[in-house]
């Protein structure tokens, strides 16, 4: 199988993620933002700013909750879990920047589980690479791309904000 050549635009995807995540907080407005650390945790920082949302967006760390944690030790999820709003009977929009196995997403959500018991948990996703291990499904992807398994694609920051993408080669 022939895997084609990526070039993504992060900017004009996550202007798709704003757009696509100002419909979901339009059908349930007192929904909060968290992001998954760190890619999804910048998106969801950059999203409550520039939709006007009050307070601020959590962040979630799904390291202590990997299946891999014994081997990865704290770098597969690092940052630690601020949530600065009661999780109890709330609506939680996840946020992250590339949904692959889904392992990550069920590390965060069993994380926020220890903080309390959401109402409901949707997640949007700056891109959805495919190849799902867990029947996760997320509410929005900006874009929706195939990749080869050995492919590693990760969200940058620059300084100023603004993000990009680099695809690593790893093992296959």
């Amino acid at each position: 199988m022939s895997f084609p050549t990526l070039n993504l635009d992060a900017e004009a995807l996550y202007a798709a993620l704003r757009t696509g995540v100002r419909g979901l907080l339009t059908a349930a407005p007192e929904t909060a933002l968290v992001g998954i650390w760190s890619g999804g945790a910048w998106l969801a920082a950059r999203l409550h700013a520039d939709l006007g949302l009050s307070g601020e967006a959590g962040v979630i760390s799904s390291a202590l909750h990997r299946d891999d944690f014994s081997e990865r030790g704290m770098a597969a999820g690092g940052g630690s879990t601020k949530l600065p709003f009661a999780i109890d009977g709330q609506r939680i929009l996840l946020i992250d920047d590339v949904l692959y196995t889904g392992r990550t997403i069920r590390a965060a959500v069993n994380e926020l589980y220890d903080f309390g018991r959401p109402a409901s948990v949707a997640l949007a996703v700056l891109v959805d690479r495919g190849g799902r291990e867990l029947p996760i499904e997320p509410a929005f992807a900006a874009a929706r791309i195939v990749m080869a398994p050995a492919q590693r694609l990760s969200l940058a920051r620059a300084d100023e904000g603004r993000f990009s993408f680099a695809v690593e080669q790893g093992e296959a």
